[in-house]
């Protein structure tokens, strides 16, 4: 079947992309295998009795490179097994699907063998190029404290085309499912990208399904407004044309995915851009862990492993999603100018009047600039003061707001409090009674 674009392009065009994002794919493939075909070529009973650290290097570049390259396509675990009540005992963590959607699910954290908490938190993950496990560590410390539920965003590649776009309307309409489906007595807290989205479903819900609000929303660390504060993110939104971005950024998915034909920005490209960046500390970083593994002081899940199996598993964007982000919010400053259009309605983020809204800032943070995420404060015309709040961590970076030492110590007590004050009454630290099982309830609701 002939794939053509919203230009028309023709079938061999579309075909040229498909080949270059399975060129990426084969790349990748093949480094990997250079990587186990050295690991295992080097690791021969036979060689070691050559006194010659050459065959031990050269395993320990096959095993790191294996690694490397095969987490690129790995959708990582969460990983949170278990927490330790207020009662001294491990309680198993389940991870549930509340809802399911082509695009994303909404899921939970269900802490077994205890009620459920009075603080009800929907984090809203970022669709920025890695998976929702980014946020691990941010669900890891709220989960002893909350009832933690998360967009769980699935990767483009693996959508059939028959699933339709998804842009940043379908993103937004989304959350207000979600949000729909939680109900009023939640706290919503969006991380990066989705904060000016989350604002936008906050205030679609205050203008047409007024007691589906939540009563809280904290935005930490997104681009409500990229123009108050310039980054190299900004600049770059503000240098290439859409056509430009489209041209280079956009391929469509190769014959390998289930997403066969769909127009992505692939992971595999962000990745690239990613490292670029900060080139020379990367390629210290993968020189030391050779070296460690070369004299065997490395392991499995040390320091350089648990940050790169995160950082290299990526997953790609639909198009239409990749560029509305760049077009409507970052060129035309939608957002921030209260003009945003969701599916035909435009959205007044002044209408909002009831639910307490907190911004958090990192003081060095290179991606959303000090100035971004408070310009939302300024929209809130309808807002009470009173209801309005703003922090910045002075010497936090972009990623410790939400998941490093500032946020455990500074930014999540901060959090928690905002949280209290805006609920309908003092949310306790912890409720770790055992939960009923079913069979309990049954035999409950039976008797009455």
């Amino acid at each position: 079947m002939p794939f053509l674009n919203r230009q028309g392009r023709q079938p061999e065009i579309a075909m040229r992309y498909m080949m270059t994002y399975d060129l990426m794919e084969t790349l990748r493939n093949t480094n990997q295998w250079l990587g186990a075909t050295a690991l295992s070529m080097a690791s021969y009973p036979v060689f070691s009795m050559v006194p010659n650290p050459a065959f031990q290097w050269m395993a320990a570049w096959g095993e790191v490179t294996e690694r490397t390259f095969e987490r690129m396509v790995c959708k990582p675990d969460w990983g949170i097994e278990s927490i330790t009540g207020e009662d001294g005992r491990d309680h198993l963590i389940s991870v549930e699907t509340v809802l399911e959607r082509p695009f994303g699910d909404l899921i939970h954290f269900d802490v077994q063998g205890r009620d459920d908490m009075d603080r009800r938190v929907l984090l809203v993950a970022p669709m920025s190029g890695h998976y929702a496990t980014l946020l691990r560590s941010t669900v890891r410390s709220l989960l002893p404290d909350c009832e933690v539920y998360i967009t769980d965003w699935h990767n483009a590649r693996d959508i059939p085309v028959s699933a339709g776009k998804f842009d940043i309307e379908d993103y937004t309409l989304y959350l207000v499912d979600f949000m729909r489906e939680l109900g009023s007595d939640l706290h919503v807290i969006a991380v990066c990208q989705p904060a000016p989205l989350t604002l936008a479903a906050t205030a679609y819900l205050a203008e047409l399904d007024p007691d589906a609000q939540p009563r809280s929303m904290t935005l930490i660390g997104g681009p409500i407004d990229p123009d108050a504060a310039a980054t190299d993110v900004t600049d770059f939104g503000r240098r290439v044309t859409m056509g430009q971005l489209e041209e280079t950024m956009i391929q469509r998915v190769g014959y390998k995915y289930k997403g066969v034909g769909r127009q992505v920005y692939p992971g595999l490209l962000q990745l690239a851009s990613f490292i670029s960046m900060n080139a020379d500390r990367h390629g210290h970083a993968f020189a030391n862990q050779i070296s460690r593994v070369a004299q065997g002081e490395a392991s499995d899940r040390d320091p350089h492993n648990k940050f790169y199996d995160e950082y290299l598993s990526v997953m790609d964007m639909t198009a239409e999603f990749y560029l509305s982000t760049v077009e409507r919010i970052f060129k035309g400053r939608e957002i921030a100018r209260n003009e945003f259009v969701v599916d035909g309605h435009k959205v007044d983020i002044g209408a909002i009047t009831r639910v307490a809204v907190k911004t958090v800032e990192g003081g060095k943070d290179d991606i959303s600039a000090p100035g971004q995420c408070v310009a939302a404060l300024d929209l809130l015309t309808g807002l009470p003061d009173a209801k309005k709040a703003s922090y910045v961590e002075p010497n936090a970076g972009h990623y410790g707001i939400f998941a490093g030492r500032a946020w455990r110590e500074n930014i999540r007590p901060l959090v928690l409090e905002f949280i209290d004050a805006n609920s309908e009454a003092p949310a306790p630290r912890h409720r770790t009674k055992p939960r009923k099982s079913k069979a309990a309830k049954g035999a409950h609701l039976s008797a009455v």
